[in-house]
């Protein structure tokens, strides 16, 4: 070889070895020394499988064959880890690069160039850990979500209804103020635990976005019976217009959002109204919320989205929620990939806008099934309520809250004892049940188990403290309500009474 090739291919910064067909090697550069602890002489006339630990050397004899069959410059072995092995007998971790040379005539030589991929593996291996015990941190949060959803909410739900059972037993005025402040104290724990769990819930990536076609008029009429009690009680108006129009998206957390946009609304307005309209476009539709509130500065516009900041309240003093409403909404917002907007005038109100895709309308007869299916059921003058939980404390708040609401209640622990007390009671009216029960067993069991029982599709009411999406994954039962922990008691006697009209 030249003189001047070789100090060109010392000066390469990969080391460089040179073989034959036959795996002779025939020029080594001086970066071979630094690498594998050779002299570029002692190289020359050596076996390239010299280089390889021993393991590699029969399979690497054929793939050098091949590659004289098919010469083309391009890395070796792609996908796997490729070792040398250093004049000290220790190996190396490489990464090596194949090029044909044109030796003239017939004769083709092979220059292999050796890097050390040492930091790479370790680099590699490093991202591998930390990925994985990022999925482990992740699964570890998910199962403390449902179980703390579960377990913390278990009390709180019991705690509601004793007061609910309570204040309609107690007559004492003092009593009931008393029982009226523990309400609100409930109350209270229950909004904060459930914007904490929301908010760990969407940082852990347990909620999956589920997109589907949903009549706005519809939830609109959902914000309506949700909020327009609560603004009534400070003189406020709560307007809705309909506008036909449908979204697609996921309808459960569009909800969600709504509902922290009305809320603060109310919140933050003293008089006047709250208003819900629809702006529809061709491919866009706009959920506006809109109010006469005291408005948002503009210097406090980029602080709205943050965790427990409040609008003209000061962190050390008495506040009405814990500033994580809008928190909420923005990481809502941002896994559903929609846009909000939020224009505001201090004194003068704020408005959000939402702005969605718009969705396919929906059949009149698919959208008044559930009215026609409510007028059908039918209520007896002491309905029997078959009520399954495992949870005695939660079990014995219910049915004494039933009892004296004038229910008679048939209580359950399991799925065999619920499914015993249909077979002895086929004229129960309607079921509550616990998602989660003994021996894995679910609520959908319960109440199909019950059903085959009694020979007909009674109402049910199917309760859960779970944070994840299961109650959202269930199949479709217009005659199946879905309700999370915990519940208020006033809450749930409606329910129960629109189940079971009179």
């Amino acid at each position: 070889m030249p003189d001047f090739l070789a100090a060109a291919l010392d000066c390469a910064p990969d080391a460089i070895v040179i073989s034959d067909a036959a795996g002779c090697i025939v020029f080594a550069n001086s970066r071979v020394r630094a690498l594998l602890g050779y002299e570029p002489a002692e190289l020359i006339g050596r076996g390239i499988e010299d280089l390889l630990p021993e393991r590699f050397r029969t399979r690497h004899a054929g793939h050098r064959g091949h590659y004289a069959e098919h010469p083309g410059v391009r890395p070796m072995g792609t996908g796997l880890d490729l070792y040398a092995l250093r004049k000290d007998r220790t190996e190396l971790p490489v990464e090596i690069s194949l090029s044909p040379i044109d030796a003239g005539g017939a004769r083709t030589l092979t220059a292999a160039a050796l890097r050390d991929a040492s930091e790479r593996r370790r680099n590699r291996a490093e991202l591998i850990e930390a990925r994985e015990s990022a999925e482990r941190a992740n699964l570890a949060k998910s199962r403390f979500l449902a179980t703390a959803s579960h377990d913390l909410r278990q009390p709180l739900q019991t705690l509601a209804l004793l007061n609910g059972a309570l204040r309609r037993m107690v007559t004492d005025p003092g009593a009931l103020e008393a029982l009226a402040h523990q309400e609100q104290a409930i109350a209270a724990m229950s909004r904060l635990l459930n914007a904490l769990l929301d908010i760990s819930k969407l940082e852990s990536g347990a909620i999956r976005p589920e997109p589907g076609d949903f009549a706005i008029d519809a939830l609109f009429e959902e914000m309506r019976r949700e909020f327009a009690g609560l603004a009534a009680s400070k003189g406020l108006e709560l307007r809705s217009a309909a506008s036909g129009a449908c979204a697609h998206s996921d309808h459960a957390l569009v909800g969600q959002i709504l509902r922290n946009l009305v809320s603060n609304a109310v919140k933050y307005t003293a008089q006047g109204a709250v208003e819900l309209r629809c702006v529809a476009g061709a491919e866009r539709v706009q959920i506006v919320v809109a109010d006469t509130g005291i408005g948002i500065a503009a210097d406090q516009l980029e602080h709205i989205y943050e965790e427990f900041y409040q609008i003209g309240v000061a962190s050390n003093t008495t506040r009405e929620g814990y500033g994580l409403g809008l928190s909420i909404v923005r990481r809502l917002v941002a896994l559903l990939g929609l846009k909000l907007a939020v224009s505001s005038q201090p004194g003068r109100g704020t408005t959000f806008t939402l702005d969605l895709p718009r969705g396919a309308p929906r059949t009149a007869a698919s959208a008044g099934s559930s009215a026609a299916a409510a007028t059908r059921r039918s209520r007896t003058a002491a309905p029997l309520v078959l009520l399954v939980d495992d949870d005695p404390g939660v079990r014995n708040a219910t049915a004494m809250l039933l009892k004296v609401e004038g229910y008679r209640v048939l209580p359950a622990a399991s799925l065999p004892e619920a499914r015993a007390r249909a077979q002895d009671n086929p004229q129960i009216a309607l079921l509550i049940t616990d998602y989660h029960l003994p021996a894995g067993a679910t609520g959908t069991q319960v109440i199909r188990a019950v059903r085959t029982e009694v020979g007909r599709e009674l109402p049910a009411v199917l309760i859960s403290g779970d944070t994840s999406s299961t109650l959202r994954n269930l199949e479709a039962d217009e005659r199946v309500h879905p309700v999370s922990k915990p519940i208020d008691a006033e809450v749930l006697l409606a329910l129960l009474k629109r189940l079971l009209p009179a």
